[in-house]
């Protein structure tokens, strides 16, 4: 019987619907033409996170299993991310959200403990490719301030604000009836509490001794098994960690007052004192206190003298000095300087057993923002070079770009001319953590990832295989002069802090052509070429895009024709009069930026072709560039913004067009607004509004979109209310720093309050595509929000295809603009382009965010691209690369042959080209709006992927525009999420969940189904070394390590039962994830336990063959021994 499948008859329905929506033009053109037949239905979606990547934002502490090699680090938002060798990434999230306060391996057993700042601890399942909770322990009285579990012990230990201390079974998650009383472990003389625990560990040589540390001051070594204090250690001054020699016969502690004490454990008052960077007295007295060591650690070695690292005690008059790990190592005294405040840090050592001689061979240093692993063996102490993609957040991200499909060589490209960027004086030696396997996914297509950055960098990255990888990096920066302070606060008005900052970008995958645009108004051109050159003169094409219908300047009322460009411009006749920013009046015909006069060497990689910079009008800024596209086919660069649109021919190194929006439109068409004087305090003001809306932060301002969050509410519906109404007062035109001193620049200009609110008043939302969701000018001014580069039908009813570019605006309106380019070769150096606007085909509601074109079977079109070559290279290969592709063949006459697709933030439009009519129309949303939109191919179909304000996900089949799926995705949005969220092809996505993770997710059902064989696996089987030997006199005389049954003292049949009220056990739905992935990886299963008997058989026929040849040793030995025996057996034993 075949199955009954209720979603294929929801989507009929919907389907059914959405057509029945369409004009009577679109059934007219429906009876002409075939339906096209689509693919994609609801089962082909399914959305879930893949995997996270990044630096883990906010950390709090780490963790590190010396025998799987796999490091743990946890958060302050109760993220947990684990890494093992390169490649080798998982995340996983406490529910509560509170921050992780401590961190405990089960050492090679495959299991973590955590410890939360809300008084729980967590065991997790690493035994299973996405780790689960299998237990939970929640304190109800008590505060918990420190855990420790000895190695191949599943008694944790637990200390609490109040100086208790609890014992918990990590198997069942039960508390032992066995509790250490503070009152019972310091001396009945001491009339003050000793303060929270800060620090548990048993003696290395004896188990039943636990050393407990007290933050007055106070050290007691207790005898677990007499339930007593056997010793008690004072010093004056607070402890903050405490550290054993691996005898079992000293411990070392840090303490508040910068000092280190090393105490014997048989002499309680007379500790060895010393202050590391303390300065000595030459009259005896005790040295000036310096700064805590918050934490130290003491390592031996067989062959030399112990390492000491520690963290803090600098000498206070250190101002502003960084934060410093000293490595103390015989008389030698090392400090290290780090990039951040130390968040925490742990000695690597050869062995995991504390009862044995340590051989530390690194110290991992988490550091706020970064991963340092040092190399104590060898001189200088370099630091090892880190796998792992953690720089993302090396300058803050700006904007973000993520392409699936590349073509099979651009990886192998970027990667060459990448390695030469590599540092150098790292150690020679192999990354040490390098537990882990990778994935076993079948899905291997190139997939690469750009991020722009607030200096002015840009990064791109391999994501292939749910890895990623830094392949290059491009600094934009080195094009411009580096002004002088004086002249920074002189001249650079627009923006103080990053003046390189990454607005937007374009890029070509197929021809490696790159267009960035910058926040001072500035865009670069870039070739990709692998040989080195050096530019004498960087090619500089200047500006002037003022305001439409500024004052002295309007359009020309008469004339019947459309504009096209008479004569283009060259660089020299566009340049206008130079004027000094410190010159009389207002700033006038002056870019942002200062380009680079001295001869440019430019490496193997990404190399200048063309800078165009739009200049100063009247003393006013440029305005932002909202839109950016480059067409490599074409020789095209084509930037909006607010003031119009300009055309730039980077082959010619001229400007085309520089024309106002409403000005594109035919004389026919209406009017995109009503003509008005411009307000150069409204454009200012306005911006300063929106900078007082954002944070006033030094750190906000310099991070312009990845430094959003939402205010707190007091319900997620408030919460939702507010994010939107926040998003609909901001746009993705100007970076938070531009706005910000616009705001300096508003408060000069803006003559009263009452305007400003004035203005805010009347302000109308207005949307653009780009990678950021900033500020706008609150007036009807028309932003361009969108370019699409095309070969289709420039006129109504035409029947000849053509190169075209399509223009979206902020407020909905669709432009068609006729190219017509030269031939190619010589000619195309030589003739000018022609354009010219064929007016408005037809306006959605809300700003354009994507446009695309399919052709009559409903196969997308992607724009025009010419092949890569070498700019220089041999003139053969690139007469023979840069030959234009042909045109598509023309259609038969009087039949649509193209599909437009267009999407806006409120609805998505099908128009049929060239009859120019609509065939399919959807509202998208009404209460919220889209803030990105992509036209993707994801299971072999094409569809809209939508994201919006209010969090959901949803995708639109073409060219039916039926909704097969919408998710909601995101019930609580932040402005981050929103700023950097891009779709790209096969079900792909990603956005910034925080200022250093990149999160990508998919929202394709193939991918979700082989998530599992894609993922990397955490835990591997290793054997664990074997326990160091005692010797023979240490186990005649009891010098070795003492042992104790802990089963029986911890005990329900020894302890007791614990209070009931004391803590909750919650249990975990760690089972269920276990069984779902032991289930999921029954290839990857079968074919390792297949190894394992090939392994077993193997080692059992060894054993038997050595159980054959010691069974004919022993015949051979019997046999001889008889003989022996019949030779002497009559004689006398004098005889022998």
């Amino acid at each position: 019987m075949k199955k009954f499948n209720i979603r294929k008859v929801l989507d009929g329905l919907t389907a059914a619907s959405s057509s029945s929506s369409s004009s009577p033009s679109a059934t007219q053109t429906g009876a002409q033409n075939d339906p096209v037949p689509e693919v994609l239905q609801s089962d082909h979606f399914q959305l879930c996170k893949t995997v996270r990547h990044g630096f883990p934002y906010q950390p709090s502490s780490m963790a590190f299993d010396p025998v799987q090699k796999v490091l743990a680090v946890g958060t302050q938002s109760g993220a947990l991310r684990l890494f093992g060798r390169a490649g080798v990434e998982c995340y996983c999230q406490h529910e509560s959200g509170a921050a992780v306060i401590q961190l405990q391996f089960l050492i090679n057993e495959g299991a973590l403990v955590s410890a939360l700042a809300d008084d729980s601890i967590h065991l997790w399942n690493l035994r299973q490719k996405i780790p689960a909770v299998l237990h939970s322990l929640k304190f109800n009285r008590e505060r918990i301030t420190y855990c420790h579990l000895p190695f191949q012990s599943k008694w944790l230990y637990i200390g609490t604000e109040r100086g208790n201390i609890h014992i918990v079974n990590v198997e069942s998650f039960t508390l032992s009836g066995y509790v250490i009383m503070w009152n019972k472990a310091i001396e009945l003389s001491t009339k003050t509490h000793p303060g929270p625990v800060v620090h548990i560990s048993d003696n290395p040589m004896d188990e039943g001794k636990l050393l407990i540390g007290f933050e007055c001051g106070v050290v007691v070594l207790w005898d677990l098994k007499c339930k007593k204090a056997d010793c008690r250690y004072t010093y004056d001054e607070a402890i903050h960690s405490v550290a054993w020699h691996h005898e079992g016969k000293q411990f070392v502690c840090s303490h508040s007052d910068g000092t280190l004490t090393t105490w014997n454990i048989r002499a309680q008052t007379k500790p060895q004192i010393i202050t590391p960077h303390g300065k000595q007295p030459k009259d005896g007295k005790k040295p000036e206190p310096c700064k805590p060591i918050l934490k130290v650690e003491y390592k031996t070695t067989r062959a030399g003298d112990p390492f000491m690292v520690l963290s803090g005690g600098l000498s206070y008059d250190t101002v502003g000095r960084r934060a410093c790990l000293t490595v103390m190592h015989g008389k030698s005294t090392a400090v290290l300087e780090m990039d951040f405040p130390i968040v925490d840090f742990l000695t690597l050592c050869e062995t995991p057993y504390p009862n044995d001689f340590q051989e530390p061979y690194a110290v991992l240093v988490l550091l706020e923002k970064d991963l340092v692993l040092i190399d104590l063996g060898q001189i200088g102490y370099p630091i090892f070079e880190n796998p792992y993609p953690l720089t993302i957040h090396e300058s803050p991200v700006t904007c973000c770009e993520y392409f699936v499909d590349c073509p099979a060589e651009l990886i192998p490209a970027l990667y060459s001319v990448g390695s030469r960027q590599k540092r150098q004086g790292f150690s020679k030696k192999e990354w040490p953590i390098s537990g882990g396997n990778w994935g076993q996914g079948t899905q291997s297509y190139p997939e690469v990832i750009i991020t722009g950055h607030a200096d002015g960098s840009i990064k791109f990255w391999d994501a292939s295989a749910l890895m990623l990888q830094v392949l290059y990096k491009l600094k934009t920066a080195k094009v411009f002069e580096r002004a002088r302070r004086s002249e920074e606060k002189a001249g650079s008005e627009i923006v103080d802090e990053d003046p390189f900052a990454i607005q937007t970008l374009s890029w070509c995958p197929e021809s490696r052509m790159l267009c960035v645009a910058g926040v001072s108004a500035h865009i670069i051109v870039y070739r990709f070429s692998k040989q080195e050159v050096t530019t004498d003169t960087v090619q500089l094409l200047e500006v002037r895009m003022q305001s439409e219908f500024s004052e002295g300047d309007s359009p020309d009322p008469a004339g019947d024709q459309t504009p096209t460009l008479p004569t283009p411009s060259s660089p020299q006749e566009v340049e206008p009069p130079p004027q000094t920013p410190n010159s009389d009046g207002p700033r006038d015909n002056i870019p942002c930026l200062q380009v680079r006069s001295s001869p440019l060497k430019q490496s193997p990689g990404f190399q200048v072709e063309l800078v165009v910079q739009l200049l100063w009008v009247s003393g006013e800024p440029p305005q932002p560039i909202t839109s950016l596209a480059v067409n490599s086919s074409y020789g095209l660069v084509v930037l909006g913004n607010s003031s119009g649109l300009a055309v730039v021919d980077f082959l010619q190194k001229t400007l085309l067009l520089n024309m106002g929006t409403s000005e594109l439109c035919s004389p026919a068409d209406p009017p995109l607004r009503q003509p008005r004087s411009p307000r150069k305090t409204r454009q200012i003001s306005t911006a300063a509004s929106d900078s007082m809306d954002g944070s006033n932060t030094s750190e906000d301002r310099c991070k312009s979109p990845t430094s959003g969050s939402t205010s707190p509410c007091n319900s997620d519906d408030e919460r939702k209310h507010r994010f939107i109404e926040k998003v609909k007062s901001k746009s993705r035109r100007f970076s938070k720093t531009v706005a910000n001193d616009f705001a300096r620049m508003s408060r000069k200009i803006s003559s009263s309050g009452e305007q400003k609110s004035d203005l805010e008043a009347n302000a109308s939302f207005t949307r653009s595509r780009s990678s950021s969701v900033s500020s706008i000018d609150r007036e009807s001014r028309e932003v361009i929000s969108s370019f699409c580069f095309c070969e289709s039908f420039p006129k109504k009813g035409e029947g000849s295809l053509g190169p075209c570019l399509l223009l979206g605006t902020s407020q909905g309106s669709v432009i068609m603009v006729a190219l017509s380019l030269p031939p190619t070769g010589e000619s195309r150096l030589q003739q000018p382009v022609g354009i010219a606007s064929c007016g408005s085909l037809v306006t959605l509601k809300g700003g354009i965010l994507t446009m695309a074109l399919l052709d009559s079977s409903g196969s997308l079109l992607p724009p025009p691209s010419e092949q890569w070559y070498d700019p220089n290279g041999s003139e053969e290969e690139r007469e023979k690369r840069r030959r234009r592709p042909a045109s598509p063949t023309s259609p038969v006459e009087g039949q649509d042959s193209q599909f437009l697709v267009l999407c806006s933030e409120k609805q998505a439009k099908v128009l049929a080209l060239p009859s120019q009519t609509r065939v399919h129309k959807h509202s998208i949303t009404e209460s919220s709006f889209v803030l990105r939109a992509d036209v993707v191919t994801v299971g072999g179909g094409n569809c809209i992927a939508c994201f919006c304000a209010n969090g959901h996900i949803m995708t639109l089949s073409l060219p039916s525009l039926r909704p097969p799926a919408d998710v909601n995705y995101l019930p609580l949005t932040d402005m981050r999420i929103a700023r950097t969220f891009c779709f790209s092809h096969l079900g792909q996505a990603l956005y910034l969940t925080s200022p250093t993770e990149i999160q990508r997710i998919t929202y394709s059902q193939d991918t979700c189904e082989h998530r599992q064989e894609m993922l990397s696996e955490l835990f591997t089987p290793v054997e664990t070394p074997e326990a160091p030997n005692r010797g023979f006199f240490k186990g005649l005389f009891g010098g070795g390590a003492q042992s104790l049954d802990r089963e029986d003292l911890f005990g329900e049949t020894g302890a007791g039962k614990a209070s009931r009220s004391l803590a909750q056990h919650i249990p975990g739905p760690g089972g269920m994830e276990g069984m779902k992935g032991a289930a999921s990886g029954v290839v990857g299963d079968l074919a390792r336990a297949r190894i394992a008997l090939d392994e077993r058989g193997q080692k059992l026929g060894e054993l038997e063959d050595r159980t054959a040849a010691m069974m004919a040793s022993a015949d051979s030995f019997s046999k001889h021994a008889h003989d022996m025996m019949l030779k002497y057996k009559d004689k006398k034993w004098y005889q022998l």
